[in-house]
Order: structure tokens, then C-alpha cells, then sequence
């Protein structure tokens, strides 16, 4: 991936979320101690520009195709790992999830930066690494990704795996046979909130800091941040499929647009509590910018955009 050095809102490059040695923050490179101009006008505070520049859609591809090919992956390592006769289904789930996550951000990385995930797009806009434009297409095309995604697993399952699992969707609780009849299973709504809130904080905390971060991505490299990633998400899925121990819930999504696509194509009960699935990153992300705020600023390096979500306010006009 060739580096940039050029403001961020130039149209004729591709803004990736990352470097060609290290990382997510390079492609936003500015010179170190030079002061950002403020934005004298909303379309300029929003980076408007970037909604009509057909660089970014056609960066935005990768995260489609990227998003696409993830929730068929999982969804269908949930369904196999679960089929399959081992003893710790959730444990092989989570080496695998961590396996295909960090493969899929290496190969879209070069292309978009390598989010494939709402989560990634819009921390990476609250502390001003990309324009909350750039990261409207961006959160557009990984939704659009995850029904596309959900509609090729439903093409190439059995009706009857489709139901047992849910398209392997986000599930808060399941229906099953008890012995008076149809029982739900699964957890209270406040737990899931409570577990993705947590989870996705420790991810963004604990992993995409790293990236962000050119200070700590720079001499570790691509490969080694990404797998990073991946790995995280991969013992958060573990942790939280097994610390609830009930059937029915299927752990912290941690991903909005891998649980919207499910719920779209399949719909039934993954609509229950499929609100928790979006505000509970939400919620997280705000927590990690808040944090990212509160240190001092000489422990957080971040080239980028420049404009967080406080400069646009105090940005706007009076």
C-alpha cells in the first residue's frame, strides 16, 4: 500500500486505514506538531466532500466484500463447531473466528484500512482518524455486506440447519422443546448489554488502541497488529460464550453489521433485543473516546483527519 502524505479530504487518493509497514494512522499522515486547521463550515466540520469522491466508494468495496465473506465465514464456523463432536465447541469457535478475522483485515487492509466492522469505522471517526463522512459509506457498505453475506449462507444450507441455528445470527435467546411445550432460552437483555458494552470496550481497548496508535503499529508491522486483533476478538468470543453457560445466547456481537445481516434475511426471533447488538458498541465506542480524551495527549498518537467528534461541536456555528 503506497503511503500518503497529503491532507486527508484530497480526493485523488485512496485514505486507507492503515500503512504499508504499520499502520491505520500512517495513510493520515501529517507532519508531527503542526496544528490541524479548524473548519470554518459544516460540510468541511462533516468532510462532505468525501460522500461524493469515487475513491472512497470504491475503497468502500473492500469493506462490502470483505464484510460479505465475513459473515458467511463465522456464521458458518458457528454452525460447523457446533455439528461438529468435540468437547469445546466454544473453544474451537473462537480459534477459528480469530483465524478468519485477522486474515480478512490483512486482505482488505491495503484497500480501505481493513474495518469490516461498524465498530472499528466509527472509533476510528470519534477520535478523528477519518471524516464521520468517509465512515457513514463505510458503516453503509458493511451493512449492505452482511445481507449479502447472510443470503449466501442461506443459499447453500438446508432449510432445516437454517432453523436450528438462525443463519448462526445474533441470538439473545432461542425457543426450544420443554416439557410443557415451547421454552425460551437464553439471557436477560440487560446482561447482553452489559456484555457487549464490556466486550467491545476490552476489543477497542485492548487491540484496535494498538492500531490506531503509529507510535505502537509502526514497529510491530501490518501482520502483527492485525493478528493482534484478531486474536482479541477471538478470546472475547470465548469469554463471552461461556461465561453466561446458557444455550440460546450466542455471545457478544461486537459487530453491528454481522448482526444485522441475519436478522434481515432470516428475521424471526433475531430481531428480539437486536437493539442491544447496536447500541451497546455504540455506547463502548463513546467510552473508549472518552477515555482516549482523558489521558494525557503525549500518550495517544493519532495522524489522521484531525477533527474528533468534540472538535465538530465546538466547530459548529453558534
Amino acid at each position: 500500500m503506497a503511503q500518503i502524505n497529503r491532507p486527508a479530504m484530497e480526493e485523488d487518493k485512496v485514505h486507507a486505514f492503515s500503512s504499508p509497514m504499520p499502520l491505520m494512522s500512517e495513510h493520515w499522515k501529517t507532519e508531527e506538531g503542526k496544528k490541524s486547521t479548524r473548519p470554518s463550515s459544516l460540510s468541511e466540520v462533516l468532510g462532505l466532500r468525501e460522500l461524493f469522491c469515487p475513491q472512497v466508494w470504491r475503497a468502500s468495496l473492500a469493506e462490502l466484500v470483505g464484510t460479505a465473506v465475513l459473515v458467511f465465514a463465522i456464521d458458518t464456523i458457528v454452525i460447523s463447531s457446533i455439528e461438529t463432536n468435540t468437547s469445546s465447541p466454544n473453544l474451537l469457535l473462537s480459534i477459528l473466528v480469530a483465524i478468519i478475522v485477522a486474515i480478512l483485515l490483512i486482505a482488505t487492509n491495503p484497500v480501505s484500512g481493513g474495518h469490516i466492522n461498524p465498530v472499528i469505522t466509527f472509533s476510528a471517526a470519534t477520535v478523528g482518524l477519518i471524516s464521520f463522512s468517509r465512515a457513514a459509506v463505510y458503516i453503509f457498505m458493511q451493512c449492505v455486506g452482511g445481507v449479502l453475506g447472510a443470503l449466501a449462507l442461506k443459499a447453500v444450507i438446508n432449510s432445516s440447519l437454517e432453523d436450528t441455528f438462525s443463519l448462526g445470527g445474533c441470538t439473545l435467546t432461542v425457543v426450544g422443546p420443554g416439557p410443557q411445550g415451547p421454552v425460551t432460552i437464553g439471557i436477560e437483555t440487560g446482561q447482553a448489554l452489559w456484555l457487549e458494552i464490556i466486550c467491545t470496550f476490552i476489543f477497542l481497548f485492548a487491540s484496535i488502541w494498538i492500531a490506531f496508535d503509529h507510535r505502537q503499529a509502526h514497529p510491530m508491522g501490518k501482520v502483527m497488529v492485525l493478528s493482534i486483533v484478531g486474536i482479541v476478538v477471538g478470546i472475547l468470543v470465548f469469554i463471552s460464550t461461556t461465561v453466561t453457560t446458557v444455550k440460546g445466547y450466542a455471545g457478544a456481537g461486537m459487530n453491528p453489521a454481522r448482526c444485522l445481516g441475519p436478522a434481515l434475511v432470516r428475521g424471526g426471533h433475531l430481531w428480539t433485543g437486536h437493539w442491544v447488538f447496536w447500541v451497546g458498541p455504540t455506547i463502548a465506542c463513546l467510552a473508549f473516546y472518552l477515555y482516549v480524551k482523558l489521558i494525557p495527549r503525549q500518550h495517544f498518537h493519532v495522524e489522521g483527519y484531525k477533527h474528533d467528534i468534540f472538535d465538530y461541536m465546538k466547530s459548529l456555528p453558534k
